[in-house]
């Protein structure tokens, strides 16, 4: 299977990974883990809001490549195209650790562009 199918994977963990960092080291309670993350402030409450980000992220990215695999794109430019939105995906989170809003915005902009990518490269058949 080609890393490009793999990404997808990785996609869907990248949330988890921001869930972990928002909740590591704070008073936790299981039965209402909204609650906490609601209550979360600086890197916590920046890491809540990159999971949320990176769970909207996954679907659009998700459907991108899917589609561009059925309609046979290249796998050589799908595993580029995965290989750029996942560090984009993995510098958004991370600048939104550190507070980097402008850095953070051209790392969304990034990945969403791989997403376009991808369906126009799909659309061309």
């Amino acid at each position: 299977m080609p890393f490009a199918l793999w990404s997808i994977l990785i996609a869907a963990v990248l949330p988890l990974i921001w869930a972990g960092v928002a909740k590591a080291g704070a008073p936790y309670d299981n039965s209402r883990p909204r609650e906490v993350l609601a209550r979360a402030s600086g890197h916590r409450q920046r890491a809540n809001w990159a999971q949320q980000n990176a769970w909207e992220a996954f679907s659009p990215y998700a459907a991108a490549m899917i589609v561009a695999f059925v309609m046979k794109v290249p796998v050589a430019r799908l595993d580029l195209l995965a290989g750029l939105f996942l560090l984009a995906r993995v510098g958004h989170g991370l600048c939104y650790l550190r507070n980097l809003p402008t850095a953070r915005s051209l790392c969304w902009l990034c990945g969403f562009a791989c997403v376009v990518a991808l369906f126009v490269l799909a659309a061309r058949g």
